[in-house]
């Protein structure tokens, strides 16, 4: 099987909008793991995408903003919230790179209901918050009604002008891999390169991890990584395995 490479912008451009959103004020907070520690969570078809036969689990807290159907424009009050997920690295049969989310919390119920019915995708319903002041930037999540938290902020660097072929493979993912209805599907998205600056993690309290099933990260994130955002146009789901 050929393996795309890691590009900063898409190979696969989408060619009929299924969904618009934007990312904004994101950080990326990132694990080394074992690719047989995270195997038994990827849909079927799907393996672990590594980088020198390392993958990761990523915390990822951001905005989204302005999420709508087909090209937009997106719904301004439903479409616009905080979330934060934890996130996994695919790769499938056709060789197409993906991410594969454990779980994502968002604080508005009905695109949470939504993505649940239509791609059964572990959206959580959670009280969230994403505060900056100057540089720093907190991102709080408890989810409803009494469930995990998690409660961290970074404090954000200089610019990359020139990113890692670790800080590509983290961030640069053409699409999603879910299963559902019997099927493990592949959603393709596409969005301008990241603009990426270096990041401290300045505090972290986390329980989304280790309530998704992942055991406990040994150490700090290998690599904590801001972004101000990008604009997203995601493709409609195509089969990539039964």
């Amino acid at each position: 099987m050929a393996v795309e490479e890691v590009t900063p912008r898409t190979l696969r451009p989408v060619r009929r909008p299924w969904l618009v959103q934007s990312w904004r004020d994101l950080a990326f907070l990132h694990w080394a793991v074992d690719p047989e520690v995270v195997a038994p969570f990827l849909p079927r078809g799907t393996g672990p995408d590594t980088l020198d036969g390392v993958t990761y689990a990523g915390l990822i807290g951001f905005r989204m903003v302005g999420l709508g159907p087909l090209s937009g424009p997106g719904l301004p009050y439903l479409g616009t919230f905080c979330e934060t997920n934890v996130r996994l690295y695919s790769v499938d049969a056709k060789g197409r790179r993906a991410v594969v989310f454990l779980s994502l919390d968002a604080e508005r119920l009905l695109p949470v209901l939504t993505a649940q019915a239509l791609l059964r995708l572990p959206y959580k319903w959670s009280r969230m918050r994403l505060t900056r002041d100057g540089d720093l930037l907190r991102y709080t999540c408890r989810r409803r009604p009494s469930g995990p938290s998690s409660d961290f902020a970074v404090r954000v660097g200089a610019p990359l002008s020139d990113p890692s072929p670790l800080e590509h493979f983290l961030t640069a993912r053409w699409g999603l891999h879910t299963r559902a209805w019997g099927r493990t599907v592949h959603l393709p998205n596409e969005h301008p390169q990241w603009p990426l600056h270096r990041a401290e993690l300045v505090n972290l309290d986390d329980g989304l991890l280790g309530a998704a099933g992942l055991p406990a990260m040994s150490g700090p994130p290998v690599s904590v990584l801001y972004s101000p955002g990008v604009p997203v146009t995601f493709g409609g789901p195509g089969v990539a395995a039964r």
